[in-house]
């Protein structure tokens, strides 16, 4: 799985569990709504201060917007 459609995902996730939207959240981050969309579209690479405002916002460690999901069906050794 590509980078950016991992944090694309991360993105959207915490944003509906934060009951934001695009554009709020974008306002509050401080950066453009299109650019939001893209994104969250796996579009755009975002940069490290990009993905601190967003995790800032979301409330969570940076990490967590790249955080691989968990893999199914295997267990761990």
């Amino acid at each position: 799985m590509d980078l950016r459609q991992v944090f694309a995902a991360n993105l959207r996730r915490l944003r509906h569990a934060k009951a934001l939207s695009q554009e709020d959240l974008a306002y509050e981050a401080g950066v453009n709504r299109t650019y939001m969309s893209k994104l969250e579209k796996g579009g755009s690479y975002p940069g490290l201060e990009i993905i601190g405002k967003l995790a800032t916002v979301l409330e969570v460690e940076p990490a967590e917007l790249l955080k691989l999901p968990a893999r199914k069906g295997r267990r761990p050794k």
